[in-house]
């Protein structure tokens, strides 16, 4: 009586195995090639399964891009709010935002082909805005949401855009180097716009 539990544990970490080769051949071929231009078949031949094991596991295409953003964000997280232990100026906790996402997007290239195929594909459209979301929300705690304004946090925001990044790193930089140039881009606009309005300024870098 003992077998039949143990052979259904087996079955289970064999099912789980393909599974697991299943997304991580998607997650190869959405940075080799793109969203788009992958299908079901090539999965299948790049993990070395049959295209019903592949539709076993993920009966729509949308199914497999929704497991395969979960294997990326397990692999490679998003800046947590962790970032700012420590930090006691809007100043620093800008800076460490900077490196954060700059180092998050640097291991992340398969966003580019996100980005490009985001129209094609719900799921890619849901993780871009909830990234979105997310990215706003550590930009808010970075300048301290009770003195911030939603303009300060708009432009915070898109300044640390992946585009951004990706234009700064065209440009020769390495990820290190485009997070420390923007972090002087925005310290050198909140002076401006506080000054401008008369708020208080941010403060220089590592004030």
């Amino acid at each position: 009586m003992a077998r039949r539990p143990y052979r259904m544990r087996r079955r289970g970490a064999l099912a789980e195995e393909t599974r697991q080769r299943i997304v991580q051949a998607t997650s190869q071929l959405h940075s080799e090639q793109g969203i788009a231009e992958t299908s079901m078949k090539q999965i299948a031949a790049r993990a070395g399964v049959s295209i019903g094991a592949v539709y076993h596991h993920f009966p729509t295409y949308d199914d497999a891009i929704v497991a395969c953003a979960r294997h990326n964000a397990d692999l490679v997280p998003l800046p947590g709010r962790e970032t700012f232990d420590g930090l006691t100026s809007p100043a620093q906790r800008i800076e460490r935002l900077a490196a954060g996402l700059f180092g998050y997007y640097a291991q992340l290239p398969v966003l580019a082909r996100v980005r490009c195929d985001a129209a094609k594909f719900p799921p890619l459209q849901h993780f871009l805005a909830e990234q979105k979301r997310e990215i706003r929300a550590l930009v808010s705690a970075a300048l301290d949401a009770g003195r911030s304004d939603r303009v300060a946090v708009q432009t915070v925001t898109a300044l640390l855009n992946f585009t951004v990044y990706r234009a700064l790193q065209e440009s020769g930089l390495t990820a290190k180097q485009a997070a420390a140039r923007i972090t002087d881009v925005i310290l050198a606009w909140l002076g401006t716009a506080a000054t401008r309005t008369g708020r208080r300024p941010t403060g220089k870098k590592g004030s």
